[in-house]
């Protein structure tokens, strides 16, 4: 069944979505959704400027005392009512997530939307696990207990790349843990957040809870980011900017949770199963396009098994087709605009001219739409250590493939990056395994595979790819305060440290 539906007549209203309402008078510059395979646009919308921001933290915060005194058991309730009328919704989801993104179809309904959708439910569950250390008698004249209380109003800033999961991973741990919401989409691609956001209320979310002001980041983010009545921010995106909101955040003195960017390294042992490492690369790093922080990048492979594995890796490769994102034969979609794909390309380029191997690909298709963003997957070798296609993230399809003779040589080069968010080991020797994933500088790391993730473990990195989880019930550390409440049992007036400050006379 077809579900596409008319975008700008969907959102006709407006896209940001404001204490249970849509925004029809946004005072923000226009801001347009283009289908990155043709180069159409599909809607032009009013951005949400600092009124609306306003206007949503204002929202937020009159939500946030009634949402809290639901309770665990009551915010459970309705969060379990969102993922049902998620999945009631799901078709639609996928068709406006492939469309504002360019992702093939199959990925936004068999990976995007269901794990949005496990995400939400897994929180309707952990609202109920808000726990802290048993009530106890830690001093023997005082019972201590832990309390986690909410922040407040949490701000969340998410990027294009996984617009829906994104919203998810921002916004259930904040508002299951008591919180309430406002979400500052990326202004290309915000239609799945503002879905979101409608299917909280027609499940029963009281509105102003969950809150969406997509607009531009230097307006809407930045004031967002730097609002008094904020108590804490949470940005997923470059390094760059996740810098700068780091920067005005800590100026205000709030709390921020970072998740940057990344450098994935893929080391591959000489025992590794050859089969499962080409077809585990390919599949690593040309997922969403290559648009993913924790996209393999980095093929690190030992020089007994190098040759066949770039063989092989090219071969599959050069197999996958790039295309139109709803074409059931479409293995990978366009990049998110023209401009980033010649930021990719351009990358390719600079490695060709200074001596590098193209193996595969480094081009555009000649069979896509002149208006798409489309690239061809890409194989690189004959780099150095140092090169900039090796050091910086492209965030594109295109995997660098370097050798190596020791094991101690493959860690060194996994770990020679300023990046630590994912990485991935493979080798049938489970000692060798066990080393990698002790000494890997990383927030996760795969052992014979690269990508999946659960909801149930958490996700996020160290060093310049930012700190704080998502996911799992880690990532309430982000989003509550623990406090320590400490009542005395003895009923004794005069108690025996009192003289350590004053004697009585």
């Amino acid at each position: 069944m077809d579900h596409r539906f008319d975008v700008a007549e969907r959102f006709a209203a407006g896209t940001a979505f404001v204490a249970g309402a849509p925004v029809t008078d946004a005072d923000g510059r226009e801001q347009e959704v283009i289908d990155p395979s043709t180069g159409e646009v599909v809607l032009r919308y009013a951005g949400a400027g600092p009124r609306e921001v306003d206007a949503a933290v204002a929202a937020a915060r009159a939500a946030q005392p009634e949402w809290d005194a639901l309770g665990p058991a009551g915010r459970s309730t309705a969060l379990r009512r969102l993922a049902v009328r998620l999945e009631e919704i799901a078709p639609d989801l996928v068709f406006a997530e492939s469309l504002q993104c360019g992702k093939p179809e199959r990925l936004s309904r068999e990976f995007d939307v269901p794990g949005s959708v496990d995400n939400v439910d897994f929180f309707a569950g952990a609202a109920r696990r808000l726990d802290g250390l048993a009530v106890a008698e830690y001093s023997p004249d005082h019972t201590s207990g832990v309390r986690r209380e909410p922040l407040g109003v949490v701000g969340s800033i998410a990027p294009w790349n996984y617009p829906l999961q994104m919203a998810v991973w921002k916004v259930l741990p904040a508002v299951a843990a008591g919180n309430t919401a406002v979400l500052k989409p990326a202004e290309n691609t915000p239609l799945t957040s503002v879905m979101l956001a409608e299917a909280a209320r027609d499940a029963g979310v009281p509105p102003g809870v969950i809150n969406i002001v997509p607009g531009e980041g230097p307006v809407a983010g930045e004031h967002l980011a730097t609002h008094p009545d904020v108590a804490m921010v949470s940005f997923t995106g470059s390094t760059e900017v996740g810098h700068r909101v780091a920067g005005l955040a800590a100026g205000a003195g709030k709390r921020t949770h970072l998740e940057l960017g990344g450098k994935a390294p893929f080391v591959v042992f000489d025992d590794a199963d050859p089969e499962a490492a080409v077809h585990g690369a390919v599949a690593a790093c040309l997922i969403n396009s290559g648009q993913d922080c924790t996209a393999a990048t980095r093929a690190i492979v030992h020089r007994s098994v190098f040759d066949a594995f770039v063989s092989g890796v090219a071969d599959l490769m050069s197999g996958v087709r790039v295309g139109d994102p709803f074409d059931p034969d479409t293995d990978i979609g366009p990049l998110i605009s023209p401009a980033h794909r010649d930021r990719v390309a351009g990358f390719v380029e600079r490695a060709r001219e200074a001596g590098a191997r193209v193996v595969t690909g480094g081009r555009v298709p000649t069979h896509t739409p002149t208006g798409g963003a489309h690239y061809r997957p890409t194989l690189i070798t004959d780099v150095s250590r140092d090169a900039e296609i090796v050091r910086q993230e492209v965030f594109g399809p295109v995997l660098v493939a370097l050798p190596f003779d020791t094991d101690d040589e493959a860690l060194d080069l996994a770990n020679d990056t300023p990046y630590g968010l994912a990485a991935s080991v493979w080798s049938r020797d489970t000692y060798r395994t066990a080393r990698a994933s002790r000494e890997l500088r990383a927030g996760c790391v795969w052992v014979n595979d690269h990508i999946p993730i659960i909801s149930e473990m958490p996700h996020g990195g160290r060093d310049a790819s930012g700190y704080g989880k998502d996911m799992s019930i880690y990532s309430f550390e982000e989003y509550t305060t623990v406090k320590h409440v400490m009542q005395d049992i003895t009923a004794v007036a005069r108690k025996p440290w009192h003289r350590t400050v004053f004697t009585p006379r």
